[in-house]
């Protein structure tokens, strides 16, 4: 389906100043912690956070990439993120630094190495994966799934994974996109959209190259929908052709997301 729209173009690799030396590094946090990935004027940000100890234990001023830009509340078990710098690090004495720094601000950096010059975070990620969890039972979880979208009502986790599979390949899902993205480009090639059940708790997985705004978020509150029974699976493929985003369900809470990371070429490991 739509299988004459052009792929997403990925940008030029921006070059690496002469006389620096380029670290990448992954990093685990709790959303609740922030106000998503990017910096921001007078909010805590990971973004933010990783700088700010960058410029004490590197004694330089640094600008960190991530390999996506996470909203407010969006965790992240592999965030992979890169900085240039001046000076030869000591990898592990400067992981050390910065978790001092990021000690009890819900975010730790779990690896810091060399990379190549050519890497860089965002643009040579070869897809990003998320997964996001609901918990479907009566009562909510105050410690084994504190972190999912609790729904009390029964959903089908069959019916929602027929309609998941329609949503996998290139389309142009404009229909799941919020009004405040500003791609230019809404097609995506979604490789992967699996939902399971264990007991009460419903695992989605979701893989692509990269993923519009709330793109995920809002896909898991049409499924939602499937799973109550609201729409038929087939009823998802009516949406995604619409292109208009009243057509689909609500944007799912934050809670429930995770980014698992990136994978990027042989190359860079």
């Amino acid at each position: 389906m739509n299988s004459t729209i052009e792929p997403l173009k990925q940008p030029a690799i921006p070059f690496i100043k002469e006389g620096y030396r380029r670290y990448r590094m992954t990093v685990e946090y709790c959303g609740d912690s922030f106000y998503g990935w990017q910096r921001q004027a007078l909010t805590p940000t990971v973004q933010a956070e990783l700088e700010d100890a960058l410029v004490i234990v590197a004694r330089e001023k640094v600008i960190v990439h991530g390999a996506g830009r996470t909203d407010t509340g969006v965790h992240a078990l592999a965030q992979a993120a890169h900085f240039d710098v001046q000076t030869e690090l000591h990898c592990d004495h400067v992981m050390l630094g910065i978790n001092y720094f990021l000690k009890g601000k819900g975010a730790v950096v779990t690896s810091l190495v060399p990379v190549r010059p050519d890497f860089h975070a965002r643009f040579s990620a070869l897809s990003r994966s998320y997964r996001y969890y609901i918990l479907n039972r009566r009562a909510a979880s105050v410690v084994q799934y504190p972190y999912a979208w609790h729904i009390m009502r029964p959903l089908d986790h069959e019916a929602m994974q027929e309609a998941a599979q329609l949503l996998v390949g290139h389309h142009d899902f404009t229909a799941f996109r919020d009004k405040e993205c500003q791609a230019q480009n809404p097609c995506r090639t979604l490789d992967a959209f699996d939902v399971i059940r264990e007991g009460d708790l419903i695992t989605t997985y979701l893989k692509s190259r990269a993923f519009l705004h709330h793109q995920v978020r809002i896909m898991m509150g049409t499924l939602k929908w499937v799973g109550t029974g609201h729409i038929k699976p087939s009823d998802v493929l009516d949406i995604l052709t619409s292109r208009e985003r009243k057509r689909a369900g609500q944007t799912a809470p934050s809670c429930g997301l995770f980014f698992l990371g990136a994978d990027y070429p042989e190359h860079f490991d």
